[in-house]
Parts: structure tokens; C-alpha cells; sequence
């Protein structure tokens, strides 16, 4: 087991950018993934095999650091959701893009989240991550998972607050946009999945056709039959190349937009939690003061004071939450910018070797006419 996490600061021996997800081994109904961490001493790298509890594990030690000033103010990099080996419709359907492509896109979105949480100022401070990327134990598991479930029992407690006026314009601007951006986005996704979900289909039904054009291959000498069968090998290759071809443009709308999408859902809807949390503490802070006012002689100290430490953190949380929300809107416009210029250059290819291999087929077509 893990050696007992500090929440001291400490100093990463590895180089955030190079964290690869690189393997994802499957144990009955246990996946397993292979990081690899390129040292900083440049010696070296560290491979560890980490579970989706492992990942768990260390997401709930980025949680937990609340005596961290203003760490309420904290855009959490969002961990995916848990991919079962064998899950259900429904379960599936929680993943979206993440659930296709043979575990490279989930794999994907792992390494993103620890290269977001390796690149982030605050939270790359927390023993944890150093431990996460290079030990070789596994954490604990049981204690994490019953202080997950008291945290968000006790969130769902507070949901009430979630509507209330913002004291600030700024923040109440951006709950605005981000209750809108985050239904479009999640909408968008959505969308998307089903555009991939339908070229993979047809993909599937290309390469069924081409199967069942070799039904019409008859053996023998007759020169209209020897034609006939030709035809049909011929345009069975057809099929075969539009079957590869849609496969390669659905990989692509996986690996680049849908990829992009579904990384904005989800910072969306931390954005949204983040904001949710520094709502709270307002409702902490209006109530403070109420209750300042209305203290008796005898009690009116201790009232004060509390009032002045909740307004504190209050202004800390808000000041840590302006610097989250001005980085968080420059990274989701350069990643979407990326996502898209990679969507444009892998489908530019696609088109162009689907153009010649089509071109060639063609000509076999007009030699045959011939």
C-alpha cells in the first residue's frame, strides 16, 4: 500500500506534457492501464499500472485539500466516468464518444486528466499526484470510497443554494453562460455520437453488401457467367474500400471533434460545481453576517470574527475562481481550435486516398466496359 499522502507541498520528478496512458489490460471485469512518466532528470521513465479506483483514489486527494486558500475556487480537470468491460446500454451511454474505438479515446481522456492535473499550479502541489505517477503500490481503496459518498451526500444537501443571487455581476454572468454552455455542449456531444454511431453503421452495411456480392460468383465457362462474376468480385472491392474508408472518417470524428466535445462537457459541468461551490460560501457569508448583526452583547465577538473568517475565504475563493474561469476559457478555445484543425487534416487525408483508391477502382470499371 501507499505510503500515508502529506498535503504538504512537493516538487514533481516527472514531465507533465509526456504522461501517456499508453496500454489498457483487461482481468475478468478489472481494466488495468499502463502510465508511462518521463523522469525530469531526463534518466529515465516510470511505468505503474493504475486501476479506474487508483485514478479514484487520487482524485479524492485533490478534493480533499480545504485547508488549501481558496481551493473551493478550483476548476477540477474532470476524471471520466468508470468503464466497465462489460457494461450495459445505459452505462455505455454515460461514456458517449469515450465508449468507442477499442479504449483509445478513454485512454485518451485519462491522460488528459492527469496532464491537466500535473500542469495545474495548485493541485500539482499535493503529494498525492508525485505518489499517483511514479510508485509502484497501489493505494488504499475502501476509506477513499466512504469519504466520497459522505462529501457527496453532503453536496446533494446543499443543491437548494444553487439558484441563489450572485452578490458579484461577474459571477452571476458566468453561472448564466455556464448553465447555457453547459446543455449545449452536452447537446452537441450527443449529436455528435450519433453521427459516428450512423457512419459506423453503414460501414458495417458496406461491408456486409461486399460479402454478399461473392454469393453471385458462380464457377464455370460460360463467358456471360465468368463476366458476371467478375463484376460482382469487382464491385465487391468497391464496397470493401467504402466500408475502410467511412471506418477511418468515424475514427477520425472520434478522435478529434467528439474527443474535443466531450472534454468541454465535462470542464463544463466542472466549471458548473465549481461555481455551485463558491455559491455556497456566499450563502455561508450573507448568513454569517445576519447573524453578526443579531448577536447579543455577550456573543457578538465570537459572531464578528466568524463573519470575518468566512468573508475571507469568501474572497479568496473568488479571487482563485477569476484566475480558474479566464484560464479555463483560453484552454477550451485552444483545445477546440486543436481539435478542429486535426478533424480538418485527418479527413483531408481520408478524402484523398478514398479519391484514388475510388479513381482506380473506376478505371477497372471503364477497362471492363471496354
Amino acid at each position: 500500500m501507499m505510503e500515508e499522502v502529506k498535503e504538504a507541498a512537493s516538487t514533481l520528478s516527472v514531465h507533465g506534457p509526456n504522461i501517456k496512458v499508453s496500454e489498457v489490460l483487461k482481468d475478468s471485469d478489472t481494466l488495468t492501464f499502463l502510465i508511462v512518466s518521463q523522469k525530469l532528470s531526463g534518466t529515465g521513465e516510470y511505468h505503474v499500472d493504475r486501476t479506474y479506483e487508483d485514478f479514484e483514489w487520487l482524485q479524492y486527494h485533490l478534493f480533499s485539500q480545504e485547508d488549501v486558500p481558496g481551493m473551493q475556487g478550483v476548476i477540477f480537470p474532470p476524471l471520466p466516468a468508470k468503464a466497465p468491460v462489460n457494461g450495459s446500454a445505459k452505462v455505455m451511454k454515460q461514456l458517449g464518444i469515450l465508449a468507442l474505438g477499442e479504449w483509445q479515446p478513454y485512454c485518451k481522456a485519462l491522460e488528459t486528466f492527469l496532464q491537466q492535473v500535473v500542469a495545474h499550479s495548485i493541485l500539482s502541489k499535493n503529494s498525492a499526484v508525485e505518489i499517483f505517477l511514479t510508485s509502484s503500490d497501489p493505494p488504499g481503496r475502501q476509506r477513499v470510497r466512504r469519504n466520497i459518498f459522505n462529501r457527496l451526500s453532503h453536496a446533494m444537501e446543499e443543491r437548494r443554494k444553487e439558484g441563489h443571487k450572485d452578490v458579484d455581476e461577474y459571477f452571476q454572468t458566468e453561472r448564466d453562460h455556464n448553465i447555457l454552455l453547459t446543455g449545449c455542449t452536452k447537446t452537441a456531444a450527443e449529436k455528435f455520437l450519433d453521427v459516428v454511431l450512423t457512419e459506423q453503421k453503414i460501414a458495417v452495411a458496406c461491408g456486409h453488401f461486399s460479402t454478399a456480392l461473392h454469393l453471385f460468383v458462380e464457377p464455370g465457362e460460360d463467358p456471360d457467367k465468368q463476366a458476371f462474376s467478375h463484376a460482382c468480385v469487382k464491385l465487391s472491392e468497391v464496397f470493401e474500400t467504402l466500408k475502410k474508408n467511412t471506418t477511418s472518417v468515424a475514427e477520425n470524428n472520434v478522435n478529434t471533434i467528439g474527443f474535443g466535445l466531450d472534454l468541454d462537457s465535462r470542464y463544463q459541468e466542472a466549471e458548473k460545481e465549481m461555481l455551485f461551490k463558491r455559491t455556497c460560501k456566499l450563502v455561508e457569508m450573507e448568513n454569517a453576517r445576519k447573524h453578526a448583526e443579531k448577536a447579543k452583547p455577550v456573543k457578538k465577538a465570537a459572531m464578528e470574527e466568524a463573519k470575518r473568517a468566512v468573508t475571507e475565504e469568501f474572497d479568496q475563493i473568488s479571487e482563485v475562481a477569476k484566475a480558474e474561469i479566464k484560464h479555463f476559457h483560453g484552454v477550451r478555445v485552444e483545445l477546440l481550435q486543436q481539435a478542429l484543425v486535426q478533424w480538418c487534416e485527418r479527413q483531408l487525408l481520408t478524402a484523398k486516398e478514398s479519391a484514388d483508391q475510388i479513381s482506380q477502382h473506376l478505371q477497372v470499371f471503364r477497362e471492363m466496359a471496354d
